[in-house]
C-alpha cells in the first residue's frame, strides 16, 4: 500500500508535535529502534498482499504469545550498545603490558571509569545477545508463521558468532584481563553483526507492539481479502482515537463502489470518513482494526482530498491546491489496482455555482472507475439530487434533530438519503454571532 504526507496527515496517524494521533494508540515498542522501525512501516505498509497476510500471521502470533516476548532488553540496552560500537573503530591493539597485568583493585584505583565502563558495556551486550537467543529459540519451541520464523532464523544465524557464547556467559565476578580482552575482540569483530541484529529486534519489536495495541484496545483482525473483485465489509466501525465513539455497519462492492455523505457542518461527516481510512490503513498494517468485524480487499493506497493547503510561496491559491490534488486523485485512479478514496467538501475554494459544476464533472467522471472505493461528502445537495437514481452510488445521511425552538443536537447517526439539513444560520444564532454583530459600540 502507498501512502502519501497528506494522507497520514488527513487521517491524523501522525500530529504535528508528534503526540496524540493514531501513532501513539499502536506505539508500544520497548526501543527507539522499534519505534522507528514501527514509523517506516505506517509509512509502508506491505506492497503486496501476500506480503500482508506474512505481516498479519505474525503480529497474531505476538498477540497470543506476548508472554514470549524478552524482559531482558530495555532501550538503554540498544542505546549503550550503539555508543559501544560507535568507538570500535578506533581500537586499534589489544590489552598487553601493564593493562592486563593490573587487578580489578588497581584498575578501580587507577582508572576507575575505565574500568567501570568496560564492565557495565560487556554486561548489556550480554544481556542483549540473551535476549535474542530467547527470541531465536521461540522458533524450536512453537509453531511460528513463515514471516516471523524468518526473522527468528536470522538472528539464531547471527548468534553462531564466535565470541556469541562467551559474551553472553561473561560473569559478574570476570577478571579485569578477561573483560578487556572482550571488550577488544567485541569492538573489532562484532559491530556489523550486533547492528543487523538490532534491526531484527527492531522489526520484531514494530510487530509485539502492534501485537500489544491489538489486545490492549480489544481490536480484531480483519479478513484480508484479494484485490479484485472489491470489497470493503465492517460491522460496529468505529474511530479508535474518541473515547465515546458512534459505530456504523456499511458494505462496498463492484457494484456499489461510491457512496456519497450529506449533512450539516459538525454532523460527523468527516469523522466517519477517517473512521474508513484509519480502518482500511490499520488493516494493511496486519494488525487488528477497531470493529466487530472487517473485510477488506488489499487497497494499492489511501487517496484523501480533505484538507487542502494553499501555497503562498509559490504564488497558488487554494482553489488551484484543491485542483492539484484531484489531479493526483485522477491519475491515481489510471491504475487497475484499487485505492480508497475519500473527499471531503470538494472546491471549497470557489463561489458555490462553479464548485457545483466541478464537483458535478469529478463525480461523472468517478464513476467510471468501478474497481476503486469511492466517498465523498458534499454541502452541495442539488449535487447530490442530481445522481439520485444512478443505482452504483450509496446515498446516506447524518441526522440533525430539530426542536420547534430552533435549537438543534447531532445524534451521529447514519441513515440512507440526501440531507436536506441547513442549520448554517441557526448555528449563527445560536453562538450569538448575529446579535454580537448587531450590537452598537
Amino acid at each position: 500500500m502507498q501512502n502519501d504526507k497528506i494522507t497520514l496527515k488527513d487521517l491524523s496517524i501522525f500530529t504535528a508535535d508528534g503526540s496524540g494521533g493514531v501513532f501513539d494508540l499502536i506505539d508500544r515498542t520497548t526501543s527507539l529502534a522499534g519505534k522507528d522501525m514501527l514509523r517506516k512501516h505506517l509509512h509502508n505498509p506491505p506492497d503486496t498482499a501476500e506480503r500482508l497476510i506474512a505481516t498479519q500471521e505474525a503480529i497474531k502470533f505476538w498477540s497470543n504469545n506476548l508472554q514470549l516476548w524478552p524482559k531482558i532488553i530495555s532501550n538503554g540496552t540498544i542505546v549503550m550498545l550503539e555508543k559501544f560500537f560507535e568507538s570500535a573503530d578506533s581500537v586499534s591493539a589489544p590489552p598487553t603490558g601493564i593493562t592486563l597485568m593490573m587487578g580489578a583493585m588497581l584498575q578501580k584505583v587507577f582508572n576507575k571509569q575505565q574500568y567501570f565502563l568496560t564492565k557495565f558495556s560487556l554486561s548489556h551486550l550480554s544481556d542483549f545477545l540473551k535476549g535474542c537467543r530467547q527470541l531465536a529459540d521461540i522458533a524450536d519451541d512453537h509453531q511460528v508463521p513463515a514471516a516471523l520464523k524468518q526473522e527468528l532464523d536470522a538472528m539464531n544465524k547471527e548468534l553462531e558468532h564466535r565470541l556469541a557464547d562467551k559474551m553472553m556467559n561473561v560473569g559478574a565476578d570476570a577478571k579485569y584481563a578477561e573483560l578487556a580482552q572482550l571488550n577488544y575482540q567485541a569492538r573489532r569483530e562484532m559491530k556489523s553483526m550486533i547492528y543487523r541484529l538490532i534491526q531484527h529486534y527492531a522489526r520484531l519489536d514494530a510487530w509485539q507492539s502492534m501485537a500489544r495495541a491489538t489486545v490492549e484496545h480489544k481490536w480484531v483482525f480483519p479478513q484480508l481479502l484479494p484485490a479484485l473483485p472489491i470489497r470493503f465489509e465492517m460491522e460496529q466501525l468505529r474511530h479508535p482515537l474518541l473515547p465515546k465513539p458512534v459505530a456504523y455497519d456499511i458494505a462496498f462492492d463492484n457494484s456499489c463502489n461510491f457512496l456519497v455523505l450529506t449533512g450539516a457542518n459538525m454532523s460527523g461527516k468527516t469523522t466517519f470518513m477517517r473512521s474508513l481510512g484509519v480502518g482500511a490503513l490499520m488493516a494493511h498494517l496486519g494488525m487488528g482494526v477497531a470493529a466487530r468485524s472487517l473485510r477488506i480487499s488489499f487497497l494499492q493506497g489511501i487517496i484523501t482530498n480533505m484538507h487542502v493547503e494553499d501555497n503562498i510561496l509559490k504564488g497558488e491559491s487554494y482553489f488551484f491546491a484543491e485542483v492539484q490534488r484531484m489531479k493526483q486523485t485522477a491519475e491515481k485512479l489510471q491504475q487497475h489496482q484499487p485505492h480508497l478514496v475519500l473527499m471531503d467538501e470538494l472546491f471549497k475554494g470557489t463561489n458555490v455555482h462553479d464548485a457545483y459544476e466541478c464537483t458535478k464533472a469529478v463525480m461523472d467522471g468517478l464513476l467510471d472507475h468501478n474497481d476503486h472505493l469511492m466517498i465523498l461528502s458534499t454541502h452541495l445537495y442539488e449535487v447530490a439530487h442530481q445522481f439520485a437514481d444512478n443505482k452504483g452510488i450509496l446515498f446516506s445521511y447524518f441526522e440533525t434533530e430539530m426542536d420547534s425552538d430552533s435549537s438543534f443536537r447531532f445524534t451521529y447517526k447514519l441513515k440512507p438519503g440526501i440531507s436536506n439539513d441547513r442549520i448554517g444560520y441557526r448555528i449563527l444564532q445560536k453562538e450569538g454571532v448575529i446579535s454580537l454583530l448587531q450590537k452598537k459600540s
